[in-house]
């Protein structure tokens, strides 16, 4: 009886296998303690022990049988086989770069900087950041939340979701049929390197996390795969499994050369690019642009001065071809929507945070509208939480707002969009129930220049609450 009753992973030996992991990790960190392989970030002193906590709570989880986990295909218990399988692969690899203590014939070529072995387990390190990261999205507190993962790119939710269902891992094989149906890739070498790219945590399969990551980092949709082999195949800048102390030494070589540059995906801010730069002065930085296309970022690099000779080379390639294919979306407004903006002495268009520019940005994914220069602000004090519901700010998209007769508000792809044969971005913002009349106008309220705290930049979702709250619900 209680083997019927039991969660199907449980079947298969699950909690023998989490538990198997837990102690693998606890042995790694007892490898880890010589103080000379302390590298970072990612630091596996640091990854491993807090992995082995969140597999705990991942068993504790998952030993509820009143869960309600999906079990199917690429549900829960698929993922942590494929989990598991892999993280006790990358384990054996680091296991034998590190030395073990006590022996006096231990292995001494991983502590010398720039060696072959410590190389490899600096490459081993970013991916157990990226397995950290994966787990923890799908298994926040150790609870499954794959089905529900929400992609930041429309089109890419909307593609996942259609091709995907609730899974929340493919096998590569599955996935690249279902991506080259979208958009095409030749087999062979640029097929392989595609999947390097995708496939952060070197399983053989492509996570919603992994995806996610990937059409953030490549965006916009349109021209994903474009993006993309400019970016990571053919600019001489892009650097894959780069850490921070190796972007600072391989950008030692160009302290003469200001202007030097080259970039990689962040491992602490995943999704976002970190780019090491040698300034004026012969300083060698490294800053991570907030939620903008790459694409933008390297373009404006270039005009200041800043990113002109991508790893020390005096060729830097021309963007502004594809940065032109990122069209502002057209969010069209009901005339029932702009009479009730009307009637409280406003317009829909007007930011609610500085009430004096036009709301042009649109914040992913929650999709709440602002401008570009409240957001600004707003980030450059820290935070990276949407102002108005508090959900994490994971992208931006530029829009424009106008006047239609429909009765809901739509946001659409723009016609330089409309040629995407695979999916049109799509999402419809509709009105929850409200009173007929206009709420009475609440006194005036002087507003400042700028945004000065996070308190304030509030103001203006306070002074109407029961209508903002309206107007800014999606409805998925």
């Amino acid at each position: 009886m209680a083997a019927a009753t039991a969660p199907q992973g449980w079947q298969w030996g699950e909690p023998r296998a989490l538990g198997r992991a837990v102690k693998l990790l606890q042995r790694l960190e007892e490898q880890c303690r010589d103080l000379r392989l302390f590298v970072g970030p990612p630091s596996l002193r640091d990854l491993l022990p807090r992995t082995a906590q969140l597999l705990r709570e991942v068993a504790k989880a998952r030993s509820d049988k009143t869960r309600g986990d999906p079990e199917g295909p690429g549900g829960a218990g698929d993922f942590l086989v494929i989990y598991l399988t892999n993280l006790e692969a990358k384990g054996r690899q680091v296991a034998e770069l590190l030395p073990h203590r006590g022996k006096k014939d231990a292995n001494q070529d991983v502590f010398p900087e720039g060696s072959r072995f410590r190389r490899q387990l600096a490459k081993l390190a970013l991916i157990f950041s990226h397995m950290h990261a994966e787990l923890s999205a799908l298994f926040p507190e150790g609870k499954y939340c794959g089905h529900l993962y929400q992609i930041t790119k429309g089109s890419a939710n909307t593609f996942w979701r259609e091709n995907c269902g609730v899974r929340c891992v493919l096998p590569w094989a599955e996935f690249q049929s279902l991506l080259c149906s979208c958009h095409p890739v030749e087999p062979g070498p640029i097929m392989q390197a595609l999947r390097s790219t995708l496939d952060l945590t070197c399983s053989g399969h492509v996570s919603v996390f992994e995806f996610d990551i990937f059409t953030r980092l490549f965006q916009p949709w349109p021209t994903l795969l474009k993006n993309w082999q400019l970016l990571a195949v053919n600019h001489p800048g892009y650097m894959a499994f780069l850490t921070y102390d190796e972007v600072q030494t391989r950008l030692q070589a160009y302290r003469d050369k200001p202007g030097s540059y080259i970039f990689r995906p962040s491992c602490t801010r995943l999704g976002q690019w970190a780019i090491g730069y040698v300034s004026s002065n012969g300083s060698i930085l490294q800053t991570i642009p907030l939620n903008k296309p790459l694409l933008q970022v390297l373009l404006k690099g270039q005009k200041d001065g800043i990113f002109l000779y991508p790893d020390g080379k005096n060729h830097n390639p021309d963007l502004t071809e594809l940065c032109r294919a990122v069209l502002n979306q057209c969010i069209q407004v009901s005339q029932e929507q702009l009479q009730l903006y009307q009637a409280m002495n406003s317009t829909f268009e007007l930011c609610k945070i500085c009430t004096e520019r036009d709301k042009d940005v649109r914040i992913e994914p929650c999709g709440h509208l602002l401008c570009s220069c409240c957001l600004a602000a707003w980030q450059h004090s820290d935070s990276q939480t949407c102002p108005f519901c508090r959900c994490e700010i994971k992208g931006r998209e530029a829009v424009s707002i106008c006047q239609a007769q429909e009765r809901s508000m739509e946001v659409r792809t723009t016609a330089g969009d409309s040629g995407d044969n695979c999916h049109q971005e799509a999402a419809e913002w509709k009105l929850e129930s409200v009173t007929p009349s206009a709420p009475p106008l609440p006194p005036e309220v002087p507003c400042p220049q700028r945004p000065q705290n996070k308190g304030w930049l509030t103001l203006g979702l306070t002074m109407y609450p029961r209508l903002e709250r309206a107007l800014w619900t999606r409805m998925v």
